[in-house]
């Protein structure tokens, strides 16, 4: 009897072992790259354009900045010309003005008052800031990208071993019952309902495959690689410590930052509506030289000119500002349904971390009972005290479980993902590039 059961066991564990060579042994050029966590999100900030374009935001904030900063700097441009007329100009023999006469001449102009304009330097240096926490918060959304993509690619990675692991349990039971029917010991009933389940379970497991190639290929779109991208194991998605008390977290967070700093440059913008009404003063001086010299224009002569402009009377000063108003309100608004929802965020998330973690222990726990009744089940099977369909049942159960469970771990580390998210502590300083 215990010869029959080892010419059994290693007949059964042959085809699996066959089939679990041939998943390994997958062609070369196929095998997807293997990346972890932190550097499959460190790859997305480097390679996304959209990271490149808020990039590019900041350069152009820089540019617009500096281009304000040019009140604060003299504007020079030089001129130069030739005049020819018919005949020259003159009366009683004197030639007031030559039939070929060259000027050459530069003006220096600088705004010495100009309360607008400085004005709008230090709202020029607001946006700067507003596009470098926007690019923030770009990155972040790009790394959460991907890192929602990794995650897919584990759970997808969980599900097939699952599907293979049952197809091998199926056709070990297959073959059992084929055993046992060659002998006369079984019945074609228990043969074909093992056959059966093998092909439910292959089925299973080429549906799992493809669904992991999927989850790879997003994850390849993810990081920019030429191909598949494969996860390297689970993520550490903990927290550091223990969630920040109050509302210090929320300066954490880039969205929050973003709608603060848009609020307050919006808020200047208001403030620095009065300067509208003063007055703009300018001075320049331009030298020249006229070539040949006329009777009434000597060849050196220089000019400098102070002029003010005082705004007494715009009609369009009044809705500009309620638009600056308006403008102001709407961020303030902003800002404060942000910070709401970032409450909440936080709340959900730290309550579902707290709630999954129970229910994924104790679907693990099912799951392993699941497992351990399906071995009891097929050792009675063996034994001649129970039919197949208990053994199906079994399988089935312990299937369902299985892949419950990991359900279950796949929406802890999204509950855990969403925290970090939520705190403002993802992606980690560290990964960044």
């Amino acid at each position: 009897m215990r010869r029959a059961a080892l010419a059994i066991a290693v007949t059964v564990l042959a085809p699996a072992a066959a089939r679990a060579q041939a998943v390994a042994d997958a062609p070369a050029a196929s095998a997807p790259a293997v990346l972890t966590f932190d550097e499959a999100v460190r790859r997305a900030l480097e390679r996304n354009p959209t990271v490149g374009q808020a990039e590019q935001a900041i350069r152009r904030a820089q540019a617009l900045l500096d281009e304000a900063r040019s009140v604060f700097r003299p504007t020079v441009f030089g001129t130069a010309g030739t005049t020819i007329l018919d005949d020259a100009r003159g009366f009683e023999g004197n030639i007031t003005q030559p039939r070929r006469q060259s000027t050459f001449n530069a003006t220096a102009s600088f705004p010495f008052l100009a309360p607008s304009r400085w004005a709008a330097k230090n709202q020029a240096a607001d946006q700067v800031r507003v596009a470098s926490i926007s690019a923030q918060e770009t990155r972040r959304q790009v790394a959460l990208t991907a890192a929602q993509a990794y995650l897919a690619v584990v759970l997808a990675r969980r599900q097939q071993e699952i599907s293979l692991r049952n197809n091998e349990t199926a056709r070990a039971l297959e073959e059992y019952a084929r055993l046992r029917l060659e002998a006369g010991q079984g019945s074609r009933l228990n043969h074909v309902r093992s056959a059966q389940e093998v092909a439910t379970t292959e089925g299973g497991f080429e549906a799992s495959s493809l669904a992991l190639r999927r989850a790879q290929e997003a994850l390849g779109v993810a990081v920019f690689a030429e191909g598949p991208v494969d996860a390297a194991g689970d993520p550490d998605l903990s927290l550091a410590g223990a969630a920040p008390p109050d509302d210090v977290w929320l300066a954490e967070r880039p969205d929050v930052r973003l709608f603060t700093a848009e609020l307050e440059a919006a808020d200047r913008v208001v403030r620095d509506s009065w300067k509208d009404w003063l007055p703009n003063g300018v001075a320049s001086f331009t030298p020249q030289y006229v070539r040949p010299a006329g009777f009434f224009e000597p060849a050196s002569t220089w000019r400098a000119v102070f002029f003010l402009q005082v705004p007494l009377y715009d009609p369009t000063l009044g809705p500009v500002k309620a638009v600056r108003v308006a403008d102001r309100e709407s961020a303030r608004l902003r800002l404060d349904a942000l910070r709401v929802q970032a409450r909440s965020e936080v709340r959900t998330a730290q309550e579902a971390v707290v709630r999954l973690e129970r229910a994924s222990a104790a679907i693990r726990k099912a799951a392993d009972n699941a497992a351990e009744a399906l071995r009891i089940t097929e050792v009675a099977y063996r034994a001649g005290a129970t039919t197949n369909i208990e053994v199906v049942e079994a399988q089935q159960t312990a299937r369902n479980a299985e892949i419950t469970a990991s359900i279950a771990d796949d929406q802890l580390r999204q509950a855990r993902l969403d925290l970090l998210v939520a705190l403002g502590a993802f992606p980690r300083p560290g990964v960044q590039p």
